[in-house]
């Protein structure tokens, strides 16, 4: 995995960081977009086990929680393939901020790393209602 491919832009941490210093934090929901290396063995392997139980435990640390996740059968429109998708709704822009200052970040990271071949993330309404 690239640096390029999965960092995240210092622009929209910028956005992130400031909402989350202002008195307008809000809860927000993190659409994540997952292309997992073969070696993961998504959906069911030993590794992307590993990963969503150690990112399921981060996220409860920060209240927030996976609201569902999918895995992606095909693309009619673009040219990003992915094998799933994750909407990890969050309580503010904070707890977002707070995953990689938690204890188990580290292994967190060392996990996405291994399973992780790209990876989109996009910030959306965590307001939204789904009726």
């Amino acid at each position: 995995m690239s640096d390029s491919v999965n960092r995240a832009q210092d622009s929209e941490l910028s956005i992130i960081s400031a909402i989350a210093a202002s008195d307008q934090d809000c809860p927000v929901l993190m659409m994540n977009m997952n292309k997992y290396k073969p070696e993961a063995g998504f959906p069911d392997g030993n590794l992307y086990e590993s990963y969503m139980g150690v990112l399921a435990d981060l996220l409860r640390q920060v209240g927030a929680k996976i609201l569902w996740r999918s895995a992606s059968y095909g693309q009619p429109v673009g040219d990003h393939d992915i094998d799933e998708i994750l909407a990890v709704w969050f309580p503010s822009h904070q707890a977002w901020l707070n995953l990689s200052n938690l204890p188990d970040a580290t292994d967190n990271l060392r996990l996405s790393k291994l399973s992780v071949q790209s990876a989109v993330i996009h910030r959306c309404d965590g307001k939204a209602t789904f009726d």
